[in-house]
């Protein structure tokens, strides 16, 4: 569903992602202070890995929602859903990702996707993503350091 949103004063995160080898497919890692900040990195670093998001502009605002049992139940629906946001009409790439509900208890998240829709020609086709798989799925939480990280591995 696209939501109204203001362009001023809209500022980018701190990219804190990276890409891992294994075997054929791609390991999404992403981390930050808060393990919200971590599954907003992780669903960036997917889009970052279909295109370059330097060439990405933020036009329009999507929401997202995503249950899960657990927690990585949660990441996988999360993933899954901004793979879907990407695939079908609006074929939404997002340069920023804004969580607002973020529910540990019910496992739901609601988040707020920033991008404009894929175009050959504008934006630099990269590797198809698949998939998403609980295959090696990590999520690691050092409260006492504010570190977290997640693992994912990509279908591509």
């Amino acid at each position: 569903m696209e939501v109204e949103f203001s362009k001023e004063n809209f500022l980018l995160p701190e990219t804190k992602y990276d890409y891992l080898d294994h075997t054929a497919d791609v390991q999404l890692h992403a981390w930050g202070n808060s393990l919200q900040e971590a599954f907003e990195q992780c669903g960036v670093s997917m889009f970052g890995y279909m295109t370059e998001l330097d060439y990405v502009s933020v036009e329009h605002c999507y929401k997202i929602e995503a249950k899960g049992d657990d927690l990585e139940g949660l990441l996988f629906h999360f993933l899954d859903e901004l793979l879907f946001l990407f695939s079908a009409e609006p074929f939404l790439v997002c340069k920023k990702l804004e969580i607002t509900k973020f529910d540990l208890e019910n496992f739901e998240i609601i988040c707020r996707c920033y991008g404009e829709p894929f175009e050959l020609g504008k934006h630099p086709q990269g590797t198809e993503v698949k998939a998403i798989t609980y295959s090696a799925m990590q999520i690691v939480q050092n409260v006492e350091a504010s570190n977290y990280e997640v693992f994912v591995i990509i279908d591509i």
